[in-house]
């Protein structure tokens, strides 16, 4: 991680009924109508008392994925994890975001505070005008999708990125259950 001090990271921070909750408000919007998260909600603070006490006892266990296919706007299969591990997703991510956005690259637009759809089309855009020459020359573009990329990650490799930058020895326990999950 470039110059700056390394903040770090605490297991406790991810697993916390405070955080546990305030990432169930930001799973929630736009999931209201769907039959899992509602049946998740009727039960909602034993539900979430339940996830934390299995992560502090380290007893939490990775479930399975539903797949499903998609046509958006070409077909993808889908594989969805269950309402209580989509939310340890959203709870890790909103611990580990703020540590990892710093190591990405300025044109990563994805999944990015700020950044978004529309900020990528105006850097491509001030890109191709650059390389245009003020729209005087062609320039071609290369657009692409890797088939299956998620699925065909190497999991070691992975870890092993994580490790370099992580040091709490049970976020890394936390993070092979969850990418560990998927195979």
């Amino acid at each position: 991680m470039g110059g700056g001090r390394r903040r770090h990271l605490h297991y406790e921070d991810i697993i916390s009924a405070e955080n546990l909750l305030e990432a169930w408000k930001e799973f929630i919007k736009g999931k209201r109508k769907k039959r899992d998260v509602q049946e998740f909600q009727l039960n909602l603070m034993d539900n979430i008392l339940e996830l934390h006490r299995d992560l502090k006892s380290f007893k939490y266990n990775h479930g399975g994925y539903k797949a499903f296919k998609i046509n958006d706007p070409k077909p993808r299969n889908i594989h969805k994890a269950s309402v209580r591990d989509r939310l340890l997703h959203r709870a890790i991510y909103r611990i580990l975001y703020h540590f990892f956005d710093k190591t990405f690259i300025n044109d990563s637009f994805s999944c990015r505070n700020n950044k978004g759809t529309h900020k990528a089309l105006n850097r491509f855009r001030s890109f191709t005008y650059k390389v245009s020459k003020n729209n005087t020359r062609t320039c071609w573009i290369l657009k692409c999708d890797i088939k299956k990329f998620f699925e065909n990650i190497n999991h070691d490799i992975l870890i092993g990125i994580l490790k370099k930058y992580i040091t709490d020895p049970k976020i890394i326990w936390l993070l092979e259950k969850v990418i560990l999950s998927f195979s």
